[in-house]
């Protein structure tokens, strides 16, 4: 008998002893004693996964690529009868706070030029939050996707010593995404048994070198306990009142920073005599941004309209020298100015906002006009206070062609037309 099948046959005993044990006549997703709510759940989960190479490089050095990884998530659902009209525009979606704990010890890479020993990707610890929207539910059967946003920790990272080919994660502290795609068997209300696929990202956002960035992809299989099911499978249509439209200017401020890819090169090519060859230690240089968005909300969930962006990199005179040390005649200045469609999705006072841009102008010296290209975008979670009157914070991550360029904290302060 396979892993797999034993895994599987293992989560089926699992429900089948949990229903023969729960108590007879407790209608599902209500408590028989306190007949309140129960939007509290659970799951366990298991992803088996297989790292990305995510460029020629990569393709070219990075060896074994099995890993695994497994979870515990505590679950909120919305449920019917105490939410509100967004959540019913959600489909009653579920939140969920996880704890993922990656074995990456079979990954491993090797440059051709380099060492006679393989470096090793790391394990890491990911404390996350997740948001479920499901987009199709019957008695038995769920089907939704999952995006994921938290911090994670790597126990071994880049480093010249014994580590020297893991340009992927260069830094203890990291950046966790994931997304997800899953179709859930209920057997019964209160438990069911999930697989799908899911995509996971690590890295640290261009604050620290190296910054490929660790993704991964593979198949998950969970334990849920779902005592809303039955609740949220079988609720009744109602009518929502309709959604305020409107125009307003959001005005946001970012204040942010970086490690610079010219510095992670230039050390790459230094002589081994050299002490700062291949050094972990780079110089954290201030980024910072200003954005004008003019914005229709349109539904309860949507929002879009246009930015004018300006951008200041107090780094670009130490790119300008490293430019003349190479004999590069290019331009340069601190300044960039750019023009994007930005897109917001909200849930309650949570959003997620995306932008996709395009520089009028911007001399950042040789490297940015032979990597960056003209496009970046910029993609934040955010929150919004209503008792100082709509205030935003949130956090941002700005790219070049999903290549991370600077994390920035933002504040902004939307004004209604």
């Amino acid at each position: 008998m396979n892993h797999r099948r034993s895994c599987t046959l293992a989560l089926c005993l699992l429900v089948a002893l949990t229903v023969s044990s729960a108590p007879a006549g407790s209608p599902s997703g209500v408590d028989s004693v306190s007949a309140k709510p129960r939007h509290w759940g659970a799951a366990v989960q298991l992803h088996p996964n297989w790292q990305l190479p995510i460029d020629e490089w990569v393709r070219d050095w990075l060896y074994d690529k099995e890993a695994f990884a497994a979870s515990i998530e505590a679950t909120r659902s919305a449920l019917p009868a105490d939410s509100s009209a967004i959540d019913a525009d959600f489909g009653y979606p579920t939140i969920a706070i996880g704890l993922r704990y990656g074995d990456n010890h079979r990954v491993t890479l090797q440059k051709p030029r380099t060492k006679d020993y393989y470096s090793h990707l790391g394990n890491t610890l990911s404390l996350y939050g997740s948001f479920a929207r499901p987009f199709f539910r019957t008695r038995h059967w769920e089907a939704d996707y999952t995006l994921g946003l938290g911090i994670g920790y790597n126990s071994l990272y880049y480093n010249k010593t014994d580590d020297i080919d893991n340009e992927l994660i260069g830094s203890a502290f990291l950046i966790y995404f994931n997304a997800g795609l899953h179709l859930t068997w209920h057997p019964v209300p209160e438990w069911g048994i999930k697989g799908g696929v899911e995509y996971c990202h690590h890295s640290n956002g261009a604050l620290a070198r190296p910054n490929k960035g660790a993704n991964s992809l593979g198949p998950s299989l969970s334990l849920v306990y779902t005592p809303y099911y039955e609740a949220v499978s079988k609720r009744q249509a109602w009518k929502r009142p309709p959604a305020e439209k409107y125009t307003y200017l959001d005005i946001s401020l970012g204040i942010g920073g970086k490690t610079l890819l010219e510095d992670w090169h230039r050390t790459q090519s230094l002589p081994k005599s050299d002490p700062d060859y291949c050094t972990e230690d780079f110089t954290f240089y201030m980024a910072y941004s200003l954005h004008a968005k003019l914005m229709r909300r349109y539904a309860r969930r949507w929002a879009s309209g246009i930015s004018a962006d300006l951008f200041y990199g107090s780094y670009a005179d130490h790119v300008k020298d490293l430019d003349e040390r190479a004999k590069r005649n290019v331009a340069h200045s601190p300044w960039s100015v750019g023009v994007s469609a930005s897109h917001s999705v909200f849930y309650h006072n949570a959003s997620l906002q995306m932008t996709l841009g395009y520089y009028l102008y911007r001399e950042m010296g040789f490297s940015a006009k032979d990597i960056e290209k003209p496009y970046y975008e910029r993609i934040g979670l955010f929150y919004t206070l209503p008792s100082l009157h709509d205030l935003t914070l949130g956090v941002s991550l700005n790219a070049h062609m999903t290549k991370a360029d600077f994390t920035e904290l933002v504040i902004s302060y939307p004004i209604k037309l």
